[in-house]
């Protein structure tokens, strides 16, 4: 397969669409693409969100008319949201469900979606009913010019420790990577599902995001960003400002970082 890639502005806010507006269905409720389309969902305790969030996927897509696949990665849950998935999987065959034993890290259930993902493109989206999957269709729009187009938040719907967060861990993966994104974990992607395949992600964390976009920065490959809406979690509790998820991301950051540093040296 070839693309036809675009140069991005090197600042990231020149390409970056920033709409604020109510989100609203576009007359033709048909997309007219010719592409078809994996979506990736990680779920972790997700058990009053999940089915909701299935449900809403599997409704916008039949509406679009596009051929698909929502593949949901249980990463080990405790509570009801493999068996609520089952049992849509059971009406629905486009819904595929991959167990996870034991929890294994939010980058582990994404690489398990990647891999599994069998259409030309995947999207990957959180299951916790933060995005609308309707924001999607604008971004089919970019997906011919450049290899990914990428959210980032409006209005984040955080609290103020993971904002920050969020803040201290941005500019140091620009330091660390030189990666720089206005929002670099949001979890609103749509890439050419060739570019998973052929360059498998190595960590297994929440370092996974920051690795997706340092790998497309290293191979030459670009991106566009558009602001999606970002609404307050509907129910469930987040993991990712938890002690362990954040030191685990600070050490894969510099473990991967030194690693890949004496790989491209060896390349030369």
């Amino acid at each position: 397969m070839s693309y036809h890639f675009e140069q991005i502005n090197k600042q990231a806010s020149a390409s970056a669409v920033t709409t604020a507006e109510p989100i609203a269905e576009h007359p033709d409720t048909r997309l007219n693409t010719t592409y078809s389309l994996s979506v990736v969902l990680p779920a972790y305790n997700e058990e009053h969100v999940i089915a909701m969030t299935v449900r809403d996927v599997l409704t916008r897509l039949d509406r679009w008319g596009i051929d698909y696949e929502i593949i949901v990665i249980n990463d080990g849950s405790k509570d009801r949201t493999a068996a609520l998935v089952a049992e849509i999987s059971a009406v629905h065959p486009q819904v595929r469900l991959i167990n996870h034993a034991t929890n294994q890290g939010y980058g582990a259930a994404l690489v398990s979606g990647f891999a599994a993902a069998s259409k030309s493109l995947t999207f990957f989206m959180d299951s916790d009913g933060q995005f609308a999957i309707e924001e999607l269709r604008s971004f089919f729009a970019f997906i011919d010019t450049y290899d990914a187009v990428i959210g980032y938040r409006l209005n984040r719907q955080d609290t103020w420790i993971r904002k920050l967060n969020a803040w201290g861990w941005k500019f140091l993966v620009h330091l660390v990577l030189g990666v720089s994104v206005r929002d670099i974990d949001c979890a609103f992607k749509l890439l050419h599902t060739q570019l998973l395949h052929e360059s498998p992600l190595e960590t297994r964390g929440a370092m996974i995001n920051a690795e997706l976009l340092y790998k497309l920065k290293q191979t030459h490959h670009f991106y566009k960003e558009i602001g999606v809406h970002h609404f307050p979690r509907r129910a469930g509790r987040a993991t990712g400002a938890k002690v362990s998820v954040i030191l685990r991301a600070f050490g894969e950051l510099f473990s991967y970082a030194t690693k890949w540093k004496r790989d491209g040296m060896k390349q030369r």
